[in-house]
């Protein structure tokens, strides 16, 4: 890489002066970056296309759980009603909850994410867009497979959190409605945590040019902490999920207390993903909110620090909060004390945001317009709900209202003033972007007093009729308990409130081909994302930008004159190939310019082939469902071999002002070795959700092991861990001395650590085998068995990935200076021999010390 002056000096005579290069540059951009035609158009991974997808299926299933929770309230309109049957309000609002939370809330955030996020940050999309592609097809068919169930009568119907026993024993939930809620939600999990990979690297890595941390826009800020969250509190719902799919199809008794199992794990892992849950949906809606507000207050956001503390504050107190939603199990008074601690605490960092809002607003001279309407909207039901989870807090109180309407109350005034709200404001604000048109100010005017009036109408009665008697989750209720008429005005003000959101898709979905096109920046904001072009361009953006404030488009002395003429970096697309900018974490400082692959039909094929073992999983087909595996394995591999890790043409581009950077990095510098890390961290929090659980069945049981059961002993367990010493070994010393020049030693290396590999699971499994565990017997033996065949599938991925890599370096495509495929493969056998570590530790060892 060519050294150049940081930042480059400015008025210098530049080839950008020529407007007949400034044409070709554009055209040679506009070709690179443009969409399929016809039926290919859906092999399409720019983020402007899939980042649309998403946002529209999102909404569509948004909808369809609307649908069902107004049938819910016709319902619930009136004492002793028969409109549904119960079976089919189970299902009703099993669904209703099961959709807004994992079908709508977390994927809205990052199809809104996927969209927004490239502009925000001056880049021509992210680093993974077949990931994001592949992300959107996982979900588009786990969301299909989870809500068609109800047309075929086995939809789940035990609730959006599926406690168990009630939900693992075939005697009261029969049927395939548990499994496809289980499973289906499983594939749509590996969508977001796809999105949460995709959109933490863009973060960190695809930054402009100077935007240092501390210059990023909020919005990115609020992306990186959810982002986080996300790998870290959905995993243990994974974990979860795998006890509680293994104990309905094969009668592993993790949660059945007659084989020393206990429901409360469930309640445990369920609850560890699902109150982050709540501010995993609740932060992005702040972001719009953050991004609105110094626009119309004409000012730049007060306490930008206070605010990124408090994002930051907010996720991490939100994990110490997961037996809120348990004080009335039982748990001790030091654990009452210590949860209901923290859950006031994080009123703190959530009051801190709101109050910058506040004041920016104070301090500014607002303009009046319908993203603030529902800016403050927000606000104001936020604060409303925040105020009675405040009350929910608290053990004793709690212990009044848990289980009741008062608690379905607190829960809608939290998400939907703290989310819906602020996302109806960011249709509002940034549907030029996406559509080059601005939305009628009339009708969302109309929209949004039909929205706050109608949801206060629906909910606010539900606090008082929870608090005299009427509990959740039923069908009907007599007329002696006295809350028809609330019920009534709850059924009313829901229809009032539907009307409201029908205003807005009416808006977003009328014919507009007659209106004038939006002006380019209607808003006059000062954010990045504001550079596009009305009609807008399929390249991202023209220029990658040279940013040295929080507000460029305010604060940089002709920066829009400059980004149009292409100015900046990266100008031009002379290879015809698409492009991205990569950059240093903390300083923003160039390193790389990454290829990053165009449209292919390998993610949808992918997805559908993983899709289908879920499919089949469910009802039980297992050797189509062994089948589906191979087809989805050979579809990644596929997909890796022709799209990733690609050997550019020359060492170095010119990326303008002065600047040569590097086509290829390895390690560190690049967004793959990012890209492996934070996955394998996700990883690596559902396995330790899964030893969350032996520990847990090692503290409620006075013998554990049980008298009588032998373990796995120690002999093969220890020396399954030699051999995935040696294959962690022999993958170092290969990436060494490949790197070195050393290629026939490093090959003779990675074929030995593979077959190390195998050798290492296939003795880890032997070892409960030859001690005659019975899963099926009692929790101990079931879950030394889990984590061994998480621990011996994990191994298995790793010889594969050693031999795909063997595979790389006889074809040519990984050599000395090109070694991207061995520094990661490396990478996961850190945490690889730290599953093996820890699995052995647990299984083996830890006993003879207990």
């Amino acid at each position: 890489m060519s050294d150049a002056v940081f930042p480059p000096p400015s008025g210098l005579a530049s080839p950008q002066d020529d407007p007949a290069l400034r044409r070709a540059q554009e055209a040679r951009l506009t070709k690179v970056w443009a969409s399929p035609k016809g039926w290919r158009y859906w092999s399409d991974v720019n983020n402007t296309e899939v980042g649309v997808w998403y946002t529209a299926t999102s909404f569509a299933f948004m909808l369809f759980a609307g649908v069902l929770g107004l049938l819910m309230r016709v319902q619930l309109a009136r004492p002793d009603n028969d409109f549904l049957t119960a079976t089919m309000y189970n299902q009703m609002y099993t669904l209703h909850g099961t959709a807004m939370m994992f079908l709508f809330a977390v994927p809205i955030f990052e199809a809104v994410a996927i969209i927004l996020l490239p502009q925000m940050l001056g880049a021509r999309d992210l680093p993974f867009p077949r990931l994001s592609a592949f992300g959107y097809w996982c979900f588009l068919i786990g969301g299909i497979f989870v809500c068609g169930s109800i047309f075929f009568g086995e939809a789940p119907n035990s609730g959006w959190f599926m406690y168990p026993p009630l939900t693992t024993e075939e005697r009261f939930t029969p049927g395939y409605g548990a499994d496809v809620w289980l499973l289906g939600l499983s594939f749509i999990e590996v969508a977001s945590i796809a999105a949460a990979v995709e959109l933490i690297v863009g973060t960190l890595k695809c930054r402009p040019p100077g935007m240092r941390l501390n210059l990023m826009p909020l919005y990115a800020w609020y992306v990186l902490v959810v982002a986080g969250m996300i790998l870290f509190a959905f995993p243990p719902l994974i974990a979860g999920d795998i006890l509680f799919e293994l104990e309905r199809l094969f009668d592993w008794p993790f949660f059945d207390p007659t084989r020393g199992g206990d429901p409360l794990l469930w309640q445990h892992l369920f609850w560890i993903f699902g109150h982050p849950e709540v501010y995993i949906v609740f932060l992005p809606a702040i972001a719009l909110v953050a991004m609105i507000v110094p626009t119309f207050a004409r000012r730049p956001l007060l306490g930008y620090s206070w605010i990124v503390l408090a994002a930051v504050g907010t996720g991490f107190i939100s994990f110490g909060l997961w037996a809120h939603h348990m004080f009335a199990t039982g748990l001790p008074s030091i654990s009452l004390a210590f949860f209901s601690a923290a859950s006031e605490a994080v009123a703190i960092p959530t009051g801190v945001q709101i109050f910058v809002f506040l004041a920016t607003l104070m301090t500014g001279r607002v303009i009046y317009s319908v993203p603030m309407l529902f800016v403050s909207g927000s606000l104001a039901i936020f604060v409303l709900g925040g105020l009675t989870g405040v009350m929910v807090a608290i053990a004793p109180f709690d212990w009044q209202a848990h289980d009741s309407y008062f608690v379905v109350a607190h829960l809608h005034y939290v998400l939907i003033g703290g989310m819906l709200f602020p996302l109806v404001a960011g249709i509002y604000y940034y549907y030029p972007i996406v559509a080059d048109r601005l939305l009628s100010a009339r009708l969302g005017r109309w929209a949004f007093w039909l929205m706050f009036v109608g949801f206060n109408l629906a909910f606010f009665p539900m606090h008082w009729s929870g608090l005299v008697g009427m509990p959740r989750r039923v069908w009907t209720y007599p007329e002696a308990l006295g809350i028809g008429t609330a019920n009534l005005l709850s059924s009313i003000g829901a229809f009032v409130f539907a009307a409201g959101f029908l205003l807005v898709v009416l808006d977003v979905l009328r014919p507009k081909g007659k209106e004038a096109p939006a002006a380019r920046n209607p808003w006059n904001a000062g954010s990045l994302e504001w550079l596009a072009e009305i009609p807008g361009k399929t390249w991202g953006v023209r220029t990658v930008p040279l940013v040295t404030s929080r507000y460029p488009l305010w604060e940089q002395k002709d920066f829009l004159k400059d980004y149009d003429e292409g100015r900046f970096y990266m100008p031009d697309a002379e290879e015809g190939l698409r492009e991205c900018m990569i950059t240093s974490v903390l300083d923003g400082r160039p390193e790389q310019v990454l290829r990053v692959p165009g449209p292919s039909f390998m993610p949808m094929a992918a997805a559908v082939a993983l899709g289908a073992v879920f499919i089949l999983a469910t009802f039980h087909m297992w050797t189509a469902t062994l089948a589906m595996m191979v087809v989805a394995t050979l579809a990644i591999l596929v997909w890796t071999w022709r799209g990733t890790g690609i050997l550019p043409e020359k060492a170095e581009k010119d990326v303008g002002l002065g600047l040569s950077l590097p086509l290829y990095r390895s390690g560190p510098a690049s967004s793959g070795w990012w890209a492996m890390f934070i996955t394998m961290t996700g990883d690596a929090t559902a396995f330790f959700g899964l030893v969350f659980g032996y520990y847990f069945f090692f503290t409620i049981h006075a013998d554990f092991p049980p008298p009588g059961v032998a373990g796995p002993g120690t002999l093969w367990p220890s020396l399954a861990l030699l051999f995935h010493a040696l294959a962690w070994g022999a993958t170092r010393l290969a990436f060494r001395l490949n790197r070195r020049g050393g290629v026939a030693p490093a090959r003779l290396l990675m074929a030995f650590g593979g077959l190390a590999a195998l050798l290492a699971g296939a003795l880890l499994t032997y070892a409960p085998y030859a001690t005659g565990l019975e899963p099926a017997a009692h929790v101990y033996p079931a879950i030394i068995w889990t984590l061994v065949i998480w621990t011996a599938v994990h191994t298995g991925v790793g010889a594969l990935m050693l031999f795909y890599c063997l595979a790389r370096s006889f074809a040519g495509r990984l050599t000395p200076d090109h070694d991207l495929d061995l520094s990661n493969v490396a990478l996961y056998w850190h945490f690889m021999a730290m599953t093996a570590l820890v699995t052995v530790a647990t299984i083996a060892w830890f006993p003879l010390a207990a």
